[in-house]
């Protein structure tokens, strides 16, 4: 495909959403000539924030629901990642893409591919952070709400750093165009299990990211899963590991020792990331250190980049620090959507902590919770689909709860009642956002407004 096959095509943008994806399509293909139909089932009323950044272009809505004449007639219907491939609106179209397949078509530019169940927003925005200093026109984009389609109106060659869901995978499985030069799979929890039906399936979209990487492409592999040891095996570019712990000898990749990244390579071993580092929480210490040795394979100075990363303050939602009031210290960690997510943020704590958690229930186990439990001085429950199973587990370990509260702003209202000066209070639900909010976003700015008009 070709920018100039563009002009005159019937398209059709199937989910504008709330994200960007839809909204970038939709202004892209508009902007190159084509006839554009957007379909969404959301309501004019919802959706009109990204409507009204669509006001000056020539395109057609379809809102509330979805016609089959929209699809049917269209040239190329571009699918938001959230639609599943089994729509019956998809099977007779000519030719079904994603944002992310149609920039892979167009670009020529380096990529950078990250994915995993957790994690991959941290280590892609930290790479991109990193890679600035080097090379200024460096784009981050993908599952960090940032179509890549608004990458190709810039005339540049350097990098883009790409986070990939499992679903934006699954669209790309068979294509041929997802080859990164350099692609990581930060871990594999249980996730999406309401959408899929063991986790075989989600391992499987998980693989495209480098089912067609070559002699030359490096994979990044967690050591300490078996998951990632078989990613390892099959890979067929070249394959790196990292691990939380020294690996055994004789085997390359890079690791954390006394906190330290130590980058092992034929036996010689080096510092590439320091033990002080400005971005909290352990886990994340093995997110940089990811970015790091991904940043080592595409050729960039090593202690350069360990001060680059060492600087990396992290990103919104995620273990964010947003204010500190009267001696309590508020964080936003609202994209933990999985409890092994809540449970890596309550364990990243020294302070005494009050979580605020819960939500709608992915079809997950919430058991890792358990032996955690009783960290927090007091766990605030949001009300959802996941409540009982988190009432279960917190009955089981002997730890009380307040709640559940039917708004954020009821449960975030008793913790700051109920903290002293010294105390931190956190955002961590370990659950989807979806009944009480638009999305984990929504929520973790909900969480902020709160804060600030403390």
């Amino acid at each position: 495909m070709k920018k100039s096959d563009i002009r005159g095509m019937k398209v059709t943008i199937m989910g504008l959403g709330l994200h960007g994806g839809g909204l970038a399509s939709a202004r892209f293909f508009a902007s190159n000539g084509a006839e554009v139909t957007v379909t969404d089932l959301r309501s004019r009323e919802t959706l009109a924030p990204t409507l009204d950044s669509l006001k000056d272009y020539n395109i057609l809505y379809t809102l509330g629901e979805h016609r089959k004449e929209d699809f049917f007639n269209s040239d190329l219907v571009i699918k938001n990642p959230a639609v599943p491939a089994t729509s019956p609106f998809l099977k007779e179209v000519r030719q079904v893409e994603t944002d992310i397949s149609i920039f892979l078509r167009l670009t020529h530019r380096p990529v950078f591919g990250i994915t995993g169940s957790k994690g991959k927003s941290t280590t892609s925005s930290a790479i991109h952070a990193a890679l600035l200093p080097r090379y200024p026109g460096a784009k981050l984009g993908g599952n960090i709400t940032v179509s890549p389609l608004t990458f190709l109106e810039e005339d540049s060659e350097d990098p883009v750093v790409l986070e990939l869901s499992s679903w934006q995978l699954a669209d790309l499985r068979g294509m041929g165009l997802l080859a990164p030069e350099i692609a990581i799979i930060t871990n594999i929890l249980p996730d999406h299990q309401d959408r899929y039906n063991n986790m075989f399936y989600y391992v499987e979209d998980k693989k495209v990211i480098y089912e067609n990487q070559g002699r030359g492409d490096w994979l990044l592999c967690n050591f300490d899963q078996e998951w990632g040891q078989q990613f390892y095996q099959e890979a067929r570019g070249e394959t790196f590991y990292f691990s939380e712990s020294p690996l055994p000898e004789g085997i390359d990749g890079v690791f954390l020792q006394e906190k330290r990244g130590i980058l092992r390579i034929k036996g010689t071993e080096q510092q590439i990331l320091p033990a002080n580092l400005s971005l909290k929480g352990e886990h994340n210490r093995l997110n940089l250190l990811c970015a790091a040795a991904a940043l080592y394979l595409f050729g960039l100075d090593p202690e350069k980049t360990a001060r680059e990363l060492a600087r990396f303050k992290g990103i919104e939602h995620r273990m964010e620090f947003v204010r500190k009031y009267r001696g309590i210290t508020f964080y936003n960690d609202s994209a933990a959507t999985i409890p092994e997510a809540t449970l890596s943020a309550v364990r990243s704590f020294t302070t005494p902590l009050r979580l605020i958690m819960g939500g709608t229930d992915k079809e997950l186990n919430f058991q890792c919770l358990k032996g955690a439990a009783n960290e927090p001085r007091q766990i605030y429950l949001l009300d959802g689909s996941a409540r009982e199973k988190i009432k279960t587990v917190l009955r089981d370990a002997g730890v009380t709860w307040k709640g559940p509260f039917s708004s954020l702003k009821e449960a975030f209202e008793s913790a700051v009642r109920d903290a002293s000066r010294g105390d931190s209070i956190i955002l961590s639900p370990g659950c989807t956002s979806f009944g009480m909010f638009l999305n984990e976003f929504d929520r973790g700015r909900q969480f902020k407004t709160l804060i600030e008009e403390l």
